[in-house]
């Protein structure tokens, strides 16, 4: 058994290397490709004052330094934390098909979002930070209604109860949505960019807080790892060997649901990797949350770097919203994973 246990954790050496090869991939990649030793000369000049090779412009320094490397760093903390919290919510709701979106998270946000933009809100004190701002706490509303509410209908806040509400208030928020952007047709553009996700524009401060927040979230969870195993394997058995379900439940859940708000408001609505990569990781790694939460962070921060790459590129100039990109390739593995199930 305890060979057995080794031999997965060896699963965390191609694990880094996927995510710094994604990484490097996605910062050499664009309409001028960088080859890795450029990227790492150009690291050295910027942090080590190291000499700059003749070869390489200062304009590929800047669009280096300035553009692709905060871009994918953002991509690969929102892919990390939403496949994190995507592994926690599928542990604590024992459903495989939930997700931090089945609290209505994202649609929160949505509505948020969608307020500031068809308002022309601004902000002196917030700045460029209102509309994030804004999803954040629309989707901290959410997220604290639904738990409320599902406290209150069911004790032991049941998976059914929590995924019932979180879609119902999910749907209502999306009406509200529809609404805001019918009312506002001159801004539907904005409005629907952002609900479909996107990357461009992303700069060091927003790797920064994002980064901030994916360690200390998953820190939080990871000291829950215990209470995570017991709780996978039903109410039941958690509450036999002393786990207090309901407690442990609220908090997984709201530190998932703040988690996913923080995320999805610097970058906009991302479906289907919280559904994906946990999937993927536990086949390979074994339903154990510390292991599993850890691998699923770099793998959804790979994933979600190779992801914005391909949106960005494909059809360059243009660029494909890239939870456009998760949809398309998340929607067959949806079916699969349902209709599968219900054959076996």
């Amino acid at each position: 058994m305890e060979s057995r246990s080794d031999k997965k954790n060896l699963l965390f050496v191609p694990a880094l290397l996927l995510a710094l090869s994604a990484l490097l991939l996605s910062v050499g990649t664009g309409s001028v490709w960088i080859p890795p030793g450029d990227i790492v000369a150009i690291l050295g000049a910027k942090l080590f004052s190291a000499p700059l090779p003749a070869h390489i412009a200062p304009t590929i320094q800047s669009v280096l330094i300035d553009i692709r490397i905060p871009r994918a760093l953002c991509a690969f903390a929102v892919g990390g934390m939403l496949s994190v919290t995507g592994a926690v919510m599928q542990s604590v709701l024992q459903n495989p098909l939930a997700s931090s979106f089945t609290l209505g998270v994202s649609s929160g946000a949505s509505l948020g979002a969608s307020i500031v933009v068809a308002l022309r809100l601004t902000s002196p004190v917030l700045g460029a930070f209102l509309l994030p701002f804004a999803g954040f706490g629309f989707a901290f509303l959410t997220m604290f209604f639904v738990l409320t509410l599902a406290a209150r209908l069911d004790r032991n806040v049941s998976g059914v109860t929590v995924i019932l509400l979180g879609m119902v208030v999910s749907l209502f928020m999306s009406a509200m949505v529809t609404l805001v952007s019918t009312l506002n047709p001159e801004h539907l553009s904005r409005i629907l960019m952002w609900q479909m996700g996107s990357f461009a524009g992303r700069r060091w401060y927003h790797a920064g807080v994002l980064f901030a927040v994916s360690f200390v979230g998953l820190i939080l969870l990871i000291l829950r790892h215990r209470e995570l195993d017991l709780l996978s394997f039903g109410d039941t058995s958690a509450r036999a060997v002393g786990v207090d379900v309901r407690r442990n439940k609220l908090f997984l859940l709201a530190v998932s649901s703040l988690i996913t708000g923080c995320a999805v408001c610097f970058t906009g609505t991302i479906g289907f990797v919280d559904l994906i990569v946990p999937h993927a990781v536990r086949r390979l790694a074994g339903p154990k949350m510390n292991r599993l939460l850890l691998l699923s962070f770099l793998c959804g921060g790979a994933f979600l770097s190779l992801t914005d790459t391909v949106s960005r590129t494909v059809l360059s100039p243009r660029e494909i919203p890239v939870g456009a990109v998760c949809a398309l390739m998340g929607t067959p593995f949806f079916m699969y994973l349902y209709f599968g199930r219900k054959r076996r």
